[in-house]
């Protein structure tokens, strides 16, 4: 589609600096997501919870995300990129101080909502790139930077696991590992994200976002409480039905409005809209790979027959570390694989290492040394995909819109993150062990991992498929997208240029 890139102001060596701090500040937020998973179980008995209540550690952020990501990156399109990122990453510091001071559920679940809002940084992240950066080097960096969502997932695990060890565990180092990351991101971002150059000003829609995040929540929320709930339940189909009715009142609103938080025509772009469907069948691989493995790692082989008795530390380190070391090779190497094949090409090789990775697991989880090359697999798949996508968006929408693309992108695996929680929840408990001795949890039968693992590699192989049929597409947009593009940039004083196609492969 048409474009315009800006010539970057800095030299050219001058963006590696600016590159690794938005690397971090993504690791970041992708800790965020993860940091409580290892400790919900030492919340919720240090401070006498159910495990519903102790799993709104989990919600709260997710709920948050939904809100605040798509104004945020909204925002950031219309007011710059730099005082949003630091004003989230303030929020962020505060949320993480918060948390790691408390021990009253109702300030900690403050304190996740606040650090939910740190979603947003991504796909502000990606658009301080596309300004900044010179073409040539924009896929490279957009795919190192995607690629450490992966690695910080990853690591929120293992760093959870190391912190919450010893005879006198304490899940407030947890929220201070967080308060320290999050820090060096702030000092990073205020130290090497420039001011934008350029911003689209306008006014908010109120409106549109309100819908949007009312629609997210409806959604979201029955999805990650639904097991507590019942699937059935008159509260989790209410919920769900409204969902539906609100992203109706949603497209009217924003179809009606002068400018509209989402464009319409934007948002079922073909290569936008395959990419937010891959990001959601990414979003739900990703944590099949850490759930998954990290339950079977902690089965007790002595009662199930299966698993390895792993603790919280060695499941994170044994069998989760090397994957997201992994991860971070290949952020480095998703990147420069997306300059050079082009990303359709990356995400279908990243998809194919997912199938292999989860396939591996189904049939042949008996043993350490499998689990752990299979993980790797899959964390190269992981990696590979959060790669390319920025790259499809880049290409699809004009980049005075590429925060909001890019946010809604970020909901897109957030929603496939959370269904792939609700569905391997289902499925372990769906079938479990008979004549355990009494007082003992229920565990799974060995079956249903090979089923959740099943769904694993399914999940790439959809993956697979949109790459190399719903991404293959001509590099043009609609007409309006081009003239709304076209109306917010100064007059050029040379043609518009078409975007390069291999930063997409075609």
């Amino acid at each position: 589609m048409p474009s315009k890139h800006r010539a970057p102001t800095a030299p050219a060596g001058a963006g590696y600096g600016l590159v690794y701090i938005l690397g971090l500040a993504a690791t970041v937020v992708a800790m965020m997501q993860t940091l409580v998973v290892p400790i919900v179980d030492l919340v919720r008995d240090e401070l006498s919870l159910t495990a519903s209540a102790a799993g709104w550690l989990t919600t709260a952020t997710l709920l948050s995300a939904a809100v605040f990501t798509p104004l945020l990156g909204r925002l950031g399109d219309m007011r710059g990129k730099r005082p949003v990122l630091i004003g989230i990453l303030l929020v962020t510091v505060a949320g993480s101080v918060l948390g790691a001071t408390t021990s009253s559920l109702p300030l900690l679940l403050t304190a996740r909502a606040m650090q939910g809002a740190s979603t947003a940084i991504f796909p502000l992240a990606l658009s301080v790139l596309r300004d900044e950066l010179e073409p040539r080097r924009l896929s490279g960096a957009m795919g190192l930077v995607s690629g450490t969502l992966a690695v910080g997932a990853g690591l929120a695990l293992v760093g959870a696991g190391l912190l919450t060890q010893g005879t006198d565990p304490d899940y407030h180092r947890v929220f201070w590992m967080a308060t320290a990351l999050s820090v060096i991101a702030l000092v990073g971002v205020i130290a090497a994200v420039p001011p934008s150059r350029e911003t689209t000003g306008g006014r908010t829609d109120w409106a549109g976002a309100a819908t949007l995040a009312a629609t997210l929540v409806l959604f979201l929320l029955p999805v990650s409480q639904g097991n507590s709930w019942g699937w059935g339940s008159p509260r989790t189909l209410m919920l769900f039905a409204a969902a539906a009715v609100l992203a109706t009142v949603w497209v009217v609103v924003e179809r009606n409005v002068s400018e509209p938080l989402v464009d319409m025509t934007m948002f079922v772009f073909r290569p936008v809209l395959f990419t937010n469907i891959a990001g959601v069948l990414l979003g739900f691989g990703m944590f099949t790979q850490f759930i998954g493995i990290a339950f079977l790692a902690r089965t007790p082989r002595e009662l199930a027959g299966y698993g390895f008795s792993a603790s919280v530390l060695g499941a994170a380190t044994t069998y989760l570390l090397p994957s997201t070391l992994a991860s971070l090779i290949a952020a480095q190497l998703g990147g420069t694989l997306v300059r050079r094949i082009g990303a359709r090409a990356t995400l279908a090789a990243g998809a194919a290492s997912g199938v292999a990775g989860f396939v591996w697991l189904a049939l042949a989880h008996d043993s350490t040394a499998s689990v752990v090359i299979a993980g790797i697999l899959t964390g190269i798949a992981v990696s590979f995909g959060f790669a390319a996508l920025p790259a499809f968006i880049a290409t699809g929408v004009p980049a005075h819109q590429s925060g909001i693309a890019n946010g809604i992108n970020s909901i897109a695996r957030s929603v496939g993150s959370s269904a792939g929680s609700a569905v391997i929840t289902i499925l372990l408990a769906a079938n479990t062990l008979p004549h355990l001795p009494p007082g003992t949890p229920a565990l799974p039968a060995e079956t249903q991992y090979s089923v959740v693992f099943t769904l694993g590699a399914l999940a790439f192989a959809l993956i697979a498929l949109v790459a190399l049929t719903g991404l293959n597409f001509n590099g043009t947009a609609p007409s309006r997208i081009v003239r709304q593009q076209a109306n917010s940039l100064p007059a050029p004083s040379v043609p518009l240029q078409p975007a390069p196609l291999n930063t997409v492969g075609n």
